[in-house]
């Protein structure tokens, strides 16, 4: 066992939660509207917003207005984003020349960016112009990341309320997420990784001679300003093809670290300001403790498992780790591990190895991770809301228990409730398993796969896995871009969002116009440590139900078929 990196993972997780406690606190303020530190430059630009845009900020909304809200603003988003890769070769700040980007990539795009999912079946240096990437993908970044917010902090209203109709201003929440929270930190942010040698500019690409004589191409652009908003607000869309194992986006292990704590730093101070605006802090302690939890096991055997590397190899005398394949030296496997388990922890994405590279276990763990739902820590807001429903889905089996009406936070959980959280758990699943089978049994779903068996079946789970679950990572043993698998990812991103948060807000506005029943001596505690093993429980047994089959026939066969001697 490597020590150092034990060492190191432990002190991720401490500056995690470090940075998570004032943060989640800063949040709470914000969304409660009292006063912040950034008031004095966030407020001017708010009433400006308000004033352009023609909002009445005091005018607050019921459940379904804001759906509509927030459906008719991503979408309108989406068509801008498409049209902007329609048209970027007759558009500015293309100094490469690219032209437009064919029809079914640009819908996949669009709908990947606006759904904070940022899958990407294209290299971004050779594909997208500098317009493209500033104006279209780094804008969603931050709108994208502001909707999940906007929608945790609906979900919270709808909770604390009595008897109300509304749960809040769609344009409210998304403007005060943006100001007050993703653009500043992100400012911050692109200068400390400017300092480091992250580079931003509009310069053409340079082409260079190399010491063997040879002439290379070496792509320039705006990348900082793109990087920390693609980490903080758990996009992972990266600027570059090689995403964060690129050295213009992540060049030295400081840069590392701070990436992987910015995509987590949000998710993990959520539940925080969740318990702060319930007025019980208790209660937010109690989900992020059992978020940390499922984290620490994800990673535990991640990380055991790229550490004992392929016998194989091991085997055939191969000089150095066997496990390295596919890892950059710089980061190790320590890191790699590290960083595989945050991404697809989080909706991010990101990554600074090759996931299809990793052991069959190694890659079950992002894989699991993203069939749960991404409720181990999650996206920014999407984690939260994703886990709520899993805190619903808890309560209501409590109760059944112990043959009590099932109730959370004293308002009672009831058969319309429990239709939304199992709606909102079941979707993105369905999707999965249902685009997979059509996928692994049409010929134009295999002719894109590259490898054989269970790897290929694995790596086929793995992309609607990661469109469902909004997160954009890889198995890049499949060819992705084509007609077919541009289409239903692009319709598994779609499905995967909007299937959680519609039922999560429907649930929002039915929870807002309930009256809470005062605590007696048999209400069952949410906020200890017996709540958070069942609700752990929940997780693991919702997932195992759904997704054990599948994985039987991926990555855990796969594993057995390694240590008899078979690769593929």
């Amino acid at each position: 066992m490597n020590y150092f990196g034990l060492f190191q993972m432990a002190l991720y997780l401490v500056l995690l939660i470090f940075l998570a406690i004032p943060l989640g606190g800063y949040m709470a303020r914000v969304f409660q509207g009292e006063r912040t530190f950034f008031d004095p430059i966030a407020r001017p630009l708010e009433r400006i917003t308000y004033r352009i845009a023609a909002i009445d900020f005091e005018k607050e909304m019921n459940w379904w207005q804001y759906a509509v809200a927030l459906l008719a603003f991503n979408f309108l988003g989406m068509a801008f984003l498409f049209l902007l890769q329609r048209l970027q070769g007759v558009l500015p700040f293309n100094p490469q020349g690219f032209g437009a980007v064919k029809p079914d990539l640009a819908f996949n795009t669009a709908a990947s960016f606006m759904t904070n999912t940022n899958w990407q079946a294209y290299g971004g240096e050779s594909t997208m112009s500098y317009l493209t990437q500033m104006a279209g993908l780094t804008v969603q970044n931050f709108v994208s990341a502001a909707t999940g917010i906007a929608v945790v902090i609906a979900l919270t209203r709808g909770l604390v309320r009595r008897t109300a109709s509304t749960i809040g201003n769609f344009w409210v929440d998304l403007t005060r997420s943006v100001y007050w929270i993703l653009l500043p930190i992100s400012f911050v942010g692109a200068l400390v990784l400017v300092s480091q040698g992250v580079i931003q500019n509009l310069s053409p690409y340079l082409t260079v001679t190399t010491l063997e004589g040879a002439k290379q191409t070496i792509a320039m652009g705006p990348v900082a300003s793109q990087e920390f908003i693609k980490m903080l607000g758990t996009n992972g869309g990266g600027f570059f093809n090689a995403n964060s194992a690129h050295p213009f986006e992540n060049p030295t292990p400081l840069t590392n670290l701070i990436e992987m704590l910015s995509i987590l730093v949000i998710p993990a101070a959520l539940p925080l300001t969740f318990g702060k605006m319930v007025g019980d802090i208790r209660q937010g302690r109690a989900i992020l403790a059992a978020m940390l939890i499922l984290f620490v096991l994800m990673l535990g055997v991640c990380y055991t498992s790229e550490l004992a590397g392929n016998p194989e190899v091991a085997a055939a005398g191969v000089s150095g780790p066997s496990a390295m394949e596919g890892k950059e030296v710089r980061f190790g496997i320590a890191n790699s591990a590290l960083f595989t388990t945050i991404t697809t922890a989080a909706s991010c994405g990101a990554v600074n190895n090759m996931h299809d590279s990793l052991t069959p276990i190694g890659g079950l763990v992002p894989l699991l991770q993203m069939m749960l739902g991404e409720v181990v820590l999650g996206g920014v807001g999407a984690g939260l809301y994703g886990m709520l429903a899993f805190v619903i889905m808890t309560v209501f089996i409590v109760g059944l228990m112990v043959g009590r009406t099932p109730e959370y936070l004293g308002k009672k959980i009831e058969s319309k409730e429990m239709k939304m959280a199992t709606l909102a758990i079941l979707i993105p699943g369905i999707t999965i398993l249902v685009l997979s089978a059509l996928a692994s049994v049409t010929k134009v779903g295999l002719e894109s796969v590259y490898n054989p068996g269970p790897h290929g079946l694995s790596e086929i789970l793995y992309s609607y896995a990661s469109g469902a679950g909004n997160n954009g990572s890889a198995f890049a043993g499949l060819g992705a871009n084509t007609l077919y698998y541009n289409l239903t990812i692009g319709l598994a991103m779609l499905i995967g969002r909007f299937g959680v948060i519609l039922p999560m807000l429907a649930i929002a506005g039915s929870m807002a116009a309930k009256r809470t029943a005062p605590v007696g001596p048999g209400t069952f505690q949410t906020s200890g440590a017996l709540f958070t093993g069942l609700l752990l429980g929940t997780v693991l047994v919702v997932g195992a139900l759904t997704f054990f089959p599948a994985l039987a026939l991926g990555p855990i066969v796969e594993h057995l078929l390694m240590l008899a001697g078979k690769a593929f």
